[in-house]
């Protein structure tokens, strides 16, 4: 397959922007990808735009692409919508993929663009409970609930505030995988700690504040074994990718130094798998299908980006991802594997439960850290020597799992 660069990449700050607009989010995000790629607005063939939530909370249900690059100064150019979720992001920079190596430009721009933070908290919360099959709402969440049946709830660990129905069902995922595989809470802590330890060293994260794995497990609940700190925000924020052929780099006069090559770009839909069956899960043959294309495997990685929407979101990934063997993500992570320094840094840039987590940008923004991470120009949170690197972005919920799924392999 021909290949295909990431030329040019850019995310502003992750966070609550409440005195700024979704268009002056893209358009920064936009500037910062034209400036890093060498690439003019001239110059971009075909737009991916993920924005998720502009129907949901602006009223924008149709043509949001096309309402906000005409702002921005992208215009007569193809404009593509991509809604898959939380994977939106992801899968506009694998549609740009698949748009190059059809011939139909050289140069494509993935951008996800988001403002989530708006005066009705519970209308922005509620937008996750669209992420599943709406008619059968009542009965996804009683499937998903029962995963976490089995485990005694301490008392006291139940928050008594509203959250997104998604908690509960995050909180199953982990109670799953504490009676299946003894993960312990302390455990799923570590990760969280970690990640908050790196989003220090991060700019753009939401974040910067440590914490110990004892204040995570001390901090407020949202229910068993979720605390707050394991949570991904309500964040507002934008990111944006120029991808190009080899012709397209030499067109835009991209600097080849600091190009980095997309070695395997996968999307993949859920299946209606049992409990029984984690061998199967879509991210676990999302990602054995990239490492093919690659001719890479987990064994090659040397720093990763996954969709921790809860820190036990990293544990499950790190496993289907094959950074850790099925069960032992946990362990891993408290013996500091997965910590920068450690065997293979997971979440450098901090993570979602650090950085922020706003939709459409999200996998475009963790895409930003490993172009960052494979470029050496990390700073504080750099992995030394990285060269390959591997990101996933999952979306929705179907059965048992994800909906949908993005994998990135990315190399230098």
């Amino acid at each position: 397959m021909e290949p295909i660069y990431i030329a040019g990449i850019a995310m502003t700050e992750f966070g609550r922007h409440l005195d700024r607009s979704l268009q002056d989010l893209a358009l920064e995000a936009l500037q910062g990808a034209l400036a890093d790629s060498g690439a003019l607005r001239a110059d971009i063939g075909a737009v991916f735009y993920a924005g998720i939530t502009n129907g949901h909370l602006q009223g924008q249900l149709s043509i949001p692409g096309q309402v906000l690059c005409s702002k921005i100064g992208l215009e007569g150019v193809p404009v593509y919508n991509v809604e898959n979720a939380c994977a939106s992001g992801s899968t506009a920079v694998h549609l740009a993929v698949q748009s190059l190596r059809s011939g139909a430009t050289d140069v494509a721009l993935a951008l996800g663009a988001e403002k989530m933070n708006v005066p009705d908290k519970a209308r922005a919360l509620a937008l996750f409970e669209t992420g599943w099959d709406v008619s059968t709402a009542e009965e996804n969440y009683a499937t998903l609930v029962k995963m976490g049946e089995g485990i005694v709830v301490p008392t006291g660990s139940e928050s008594d505030r509203p959250y997104s129905k998604f908690m509960a069902i995050y909180a199953a995922m982990c109670r799953w995988h504490m009676k299946t595989y003894g993960t312990t809470q302390r455990q799923i802590a570590a990760v969280c700690a970690k990640n908050h330890q790196h989003s220090v060293h991060n700019p753009y994260s939401q974040f910067r504040k440590t914490f110990t794995i004892e204040e995570v497990l001390a901090a407020p609940p949202i229910t068993y074994p979720i605390t707050l700190p394991m949570c991904a925000p309500l964040s507002d924020g934008a990111a944006a990718a120029i991808l190009c052929t080899e012709a397209g780099l030499k067109r835009i006069g991209a600097d080849p130094k600091r190009c980095v090559r997309i070695a395997a770009s996968v999307i993949r839909s859920f299946t209606l798998r049992g409990l029984d069956e984690p061998h199967k899960h879509v991210s676990l043959l999302a990602a054995r299908e990239a490492y093919e294309i690659a001719g890479l495997g987990p064994q090659d990685m040397h720093v990763a980006e996954v969709h921790d929407a809860s820190a036990m979101g990293e544990i499950i990934q790190a496993e289907n991802l094959g950074l850790a063997p099925l069960g032992e993500g946990g362990v891993c992570a408290e013996r500091g594997d997965f910590t920068l320094g450690g065997r293979l840094p997971i979440n450098p840039s901090g993570g979602l439960e650090s950085k922020g987590h706003p939709l459409g940008a999200t996998g475009i923004g963790q895409l930003y850290e490993l172009t960052t991470q494979l470029r050496g120009e990390a700073g504080a949170r750099q992995v030394p020597g990285a060269r390959y690197a591997i990101q996933e972005n999952g979306g929705g919920l179907q059965g048992v799992e994800e909906a949908a799924v993005a994998i990135h392999i990315l190399s230098r």
